[in-house]
């Protein structure tokens, strides 16, 4: 193991030690009511995982979106009924996956402890254990204690999703609504590290940046080409393309160092280098042991955004429907 992750795991350590804990949210909130819960949830996600290489990306995007509609309240996980439409049915949500594991993780902790382990809580475990697998130990806290919503609405989903074509200030105030900083934004947008973009969410960059079938002039000229070759027109909505086209799915801080490249995909990436304060973090994350250690905190803060605890909410029985 390089000294940089030994150095991550110290400090990993000994800050679980703390006690920390955001609101009411507590670490081993299971520990009396459910003791094998997180195990139970880390057994079933490494064992997915190994087989599918491509689950920490979107374990790591579903608690993205399920914080920042309703604080993470699992509410994402809710589907449509003939009388509403669910957050799930909008499109920034319409690539998500794993819902069938979560569902798995689910129903075997109601066998174990019924009535007890949320989904919101299943799900911020479910992203950071998706995600250590590759390390085969944990590299965050996970904070529990999550209870689960029971309102989940499309038009939430798209007034509250930060957009990959948002520019920076749309994006900082996307952040700022959600009580975090340009430092957590630039963090946590290092987990565009793993998983892949749809071409229709960034082609314009390609064909019609300003609606005069240009390109992106802060896009990378040999990157774009390369891209045009993958993406070959504006209505392409099937071809994926990775995130970071180095190391696609290994978790690291190489986002940043394509990022000053000019080699972000999105628009939004892009927008993190418009602005002194975003670009200072952005060098500041090119050390890898920076962007472990930060990344740790900026997704504990962001998984305590505005959450149910004590007796708010409910505990779901089935993650994707409101208890009767």
């Amino acid at each position: 193991m390089n000294t940089n992750l030994s150095s991550f795991f110290i400090f990993i350590a000994v800050f679980g030690l703390l006690g920390v804990c955001h609101g009411q949210l507590r670490m081993h909130f299971y520990e009396e009511s459910c003791p094998h819960a997180e195990e139970i949830v880390k057994e079933i996600i490494w064992n997915r995982v190994a087989y599918n290489s491509t689950l920490p990306a979107k374990f790591l995007r579903m608690h993205f979106h399920d914080c920042f509609v309703r604080g993470c309240d699992g509410s994402v996980l809710i589907d449509s009924t003939p009388n509403n439409l669910a957050e799930k049915a909008a499109i920034p949500n319409l690539s998500l996956g794993g819902f069938d594991i979560i569902d798995e993780v689910k129903t075997e902790l109601e066998k174990t402890c019924p009535g007890v382990v949320s989904c919101a809580d299943i799900v911020a475990l479910a992203a950071r254990d998706s995600v250590s697998y590759q390390f085969q130990r944990p590299i965050w806290d996970v904070l529990t204690g999550r209870r689960d919503g029971i309102i989940s609405r499309e038009s939430e989903a798209l007034a509250n999703i930060p957009s990959p074509f948002f520019n920076f200030t749309t994006l900082k105030q996307s952040f700022a609504n959600k009580s975090l900083s340009v430092h957590d934004l630039v963090v946590l947008s290092g987990g565009h590290t793993i998983g892949v973009g749809h071409c229709n969410f960034f082609s314009n960059r390609l064909y019609n940046f300003t609606g005069k079938n240009d390109e992106d002039p802060s896009l990378n000229s040999t990157y774009a080409a390369f891209l045009k070759t993958q993406c070959k027109s504006l209505s392409n909505n099937v071809t994926i393309v990775p995130m970071d086209p180095g190391s696609p799915l290994s978790f690291d801080n190489n986002y940043f160092n394509i990022l000053k490249q000019n080699e972000g995909l999105f628009q939004s990436d892009a927008a993190l280098l418009t602005d002194s304060e975003a670009t200072y973090n952005v060098n500041e994350l090119l050390n890898s042991q920076n962007f472990f250690t930060e990344f740790a905190q900026s997704i504990m803060r962001m998984g305590a955004i505005q959450v149910l605890t004590g007796s708010l909410g409910e505990i779901r029985k089935n993650c994707s429907v409101v208890n009767p």
